[in-house]
């Protein structure tokens, strides 16, 4: 009853360090969530982690088919971020797009302008031969 108050006041649920603790498929089912945060231990791991990257993927393919997004915690390189975005995760938290700031300054963030996320496509210098 409590959640179907605040679907009501239009305030979205996430459930956070997905796969870890009690963050189980059977709260999935049970509370039913907006949103999927994929724990930064699984992020970590991406892309070169055959085992990360297979619960990542299983995560994201999981959010999409119970109309959820998701989103990944920890990001910490644009590889990560790069694999991510190609496999339908386009949200991310952490280090990597701030450090955790006061919430006058967070305010101050959000009015100067979005975060700059970083690009999707490969660098222009990655696209160059290598000269060394």
């Amino acid at each position: 009853r409590k959640l179907a108050e605040l679907r009501d006041a239009e305030i979205r649920l996430a459930m956070d360090d997905f796969g870890t603790g009690y963050s189980s498929l059977k709260y999935v089912r049970l509370f039913n969530p907006d949103r999927l945060k994929i724990d930064r231990f699984f992020v970590q791991g991406v892309p070169q982690n055959r085992e990360a990257r297979s619960i990542v993927l299983a995560t994201i393919s999981l959010a999409d088919s119970l109309g959820m997004e998701t989103v990944a915690e920890g990001p910490e390189t644009e590889e990560q971020i790069r694999f991510l975005r190609d496999h339908g995760c386009g949200l991310g938290q952490g280090y990597h797009f701030s450090k955790p700031v006061p919430f006058e300054e967070l305010l101050e963030l959000l009015r100067r302008a979005p975060f700059p996320l970083p690009s999707a496509e490969p660098a222009e210098e990655a696209l160059q031969p290598s000269r060394g």
